[in-house]
């Protein structure tokens, strides 16, 4: 008996799939392109905010500041003051009482004001002298009349700091120079931008980790899938796709296609190696079997050439041996051709055929070839079936031959049909020694023989294979001593002719 060859990889030149492709971490890895993408997404959401945040709050703040020096200059082109007025009593009364606080000694360092003439000069204000920085922001300005014709305040920089300043015209001709500061603002916003920028850096590292460890879990049934692939590409056609729980939908999908090409694949990888091992022992039996007659015949063609067949007796028993052997072989020929044909699928010339009429025609050839064996028909009526004749002549006639080839010439024959389901059921069953289970699992395949040496082995594997073109099928039931029954089932289709 042979052991089971370990199947072969299905392709041995092609590259094997390393198993170790699991943790790895290449820059080309699916694994970190999904998590470089994921964090490249979210480093542009975040930027994309916190400049949309800063923007809007920049605005919002540097718009607070303009109001405030636009209702302080709207307050004084309101009051229609000149300088001298704002030297009074009177003037200082009005500054006391909140018309110009912010340019009085209550003034923050973040706020100036100054008072300039058309020319720019500053200018002394209840006998104050200017102070450096009023002079500073008289000397930024320039002309005034551009800040107080100007509809917004406008940017400039004094002794280095950022401002934003507007004027206001005096009656007199004088010109009145209000500036905030904008230092705090940018100095918010650059801390903002700062803590903005670490938060948003800590947002990434941290979805770094997480996008790892969720892609790395997402992954494990891919990994599964090239685990799988490796251990089929080295031999093992058993593996499969095992299933995970949680998978998405997707992948759980692909892991069914993926396992139902691998069953397609073993299934087709079987049936080559199991087509290939009979095609061997099919050759290699029909050579046996053509070799012992090409052996007898060339052994009475050497007895005559070398003068031994003198007499005629012998010449003649030669001669009938010769023919006897040829006539073996064309036997042979056929049947070979014969199942050739059947494996290539032939079309069948279908029509309906009475196969009562096809059982009471073999029982009587058996009647005539062994008139002493006891045969019995049961098929009245008729039967009709949508076959091909020829095909169904041929079955009869190898199992009765097979009967009359393998039982004494007394043992008891019986050939039925009957309909039963929707199908045609033919039976030949016969009381002879009967045969042991492992034989009668063999004895449809092709030169299988028990211990006679009688006929070829092929009857029955053609009785199996124009059944199988019928789209039918065939049994055999037997046991020692209890005879063989064979059963030939076949679909019932009849048109109309």
């Amino acid at each position: 008996m042979r052991r089971p060859r370990r199947p072969r990889a299905l392709s041995p030149s092609a590259p094997r799939a390393s198993v170790r492709w699991r943790g790895t971490h290449s820059i080309h890895s699916l694994r970190t392109q999904l998590t470089l993408a994921n964090v490249a997404l979210l480093a542009i959401g975040v930027i994309t905010a916190t400049a949309v945040s800063l923007v809007g709050t920049g605005h919002y703040l540097l718009g607070q500041i303009d109001a405030h020096l636009l209702r302080s200059r709207d307050s004084l082109d309101e009051s229609h003051l000149t300088l001298h007025q704002l030297d009074n009593l009177g003037a200082t009364a009005v500054v006391r009482e909140g018309l110009l606080p912010q340019l009085g000694g209550s003034a923050t360092p973040d706020d100036m004001f100054a008072v300039v003439d058309g020319h720019g000069t500053v200018l002394k204000v209840a006998e104050l002298r200017p102070t450096r920085a009023q002079r500073a922001l008289g000397a930024a300005v320039g002309d005034p009349t551009s800040f107080a014709t100007a509809v917004e305040p406008q940017g400039l920089t004094v002794n280095g700091a950022s401002y934003r300043a507007t004027a206001s015209r005096l009656d007199d001709g004088t010109y009145v120079l209000f500036a905030s500061s904008t230092d705090a603002l940018d100095n918010g916003i650059h801390k903002a931008l700062k803590l903005d920028l670490t938060v948003g850096g800590l947002l990434l590292a941290l979805l770094f980790c997480l996008t790892m460890v969720n892609v790395r879990r997402r992954m494990r049934p891919l990994e599964d899938m090239v685990e799988t692939s490796s251990a089929i590409a080295e031999g093992d056609l058993t593996r499969r796709v095992p299933s995970r729980r949680k998978a998405s939908l997707e992948v759980e999908q692909l892991r069914l296609a993926l396992n139902s090409m691998l069953h397609q694949v073993e299934s087709a990888y079987r049936t080559r190696e199991r087509s290939a091992a009979q095609l061997r022992r099919f050759v290699a039996d029909a050579s046996h079997e053509l070799r012992t007659p090409l052996s007898a015949i060339r052994g009475y063609l050497q007895l005559y050439d070398r003068g031994m067949l003198t007499d005629p007796d012998d010449r003649k028993r030669a001669w009938e041996r010769m023919n006897g052997e040829v006539d073996r072989m064309g036997r042979l020929v056929d049947e070979l051709l014969t199942l050739a044909r059947l494996d290539q699928r032939p079309e069948l010339r279908l029509r309906n055929v009475d196969v009562s009429r096809l059982v009471r025609d073999a029982a009587e050839d058996l009647r005539a070839q062994q008139p002493d064996r006891p045969v019995t028909v049961s098929a009245s009526g008729a039967l009709l079936v949508r076959a091909d004749e020829s095909g169904l002549r041929q079955v009869l006639g190898n199992l009765v031959a097979n009967v009359r080839t393998h039982t004494p010439a007394d043992v008891p024959v019986c050939l039925t049909a009957r309909r039963s389901d929707g199908t045609v059921r033919l039976t030949v069953s016969d009381e002879g020694p009967g045969l042991p289970e492992e034989d009668a699992a063999r004895m449809f395949d092709r030169f299988f023989r028990t211990g006679s040496t009688a006929g070829s082995g092929l009857g029955l594997a053609i009785v199996q294979g124009v059944v199988e073109a019928h789209h039918g099928d065939v049994t055999a039931t037997t046991s020692p001593g209890d005879g063989l029954t064979v059963t030939v089932v076949l679909p019932a289709g009849v048109k109309g002719e």
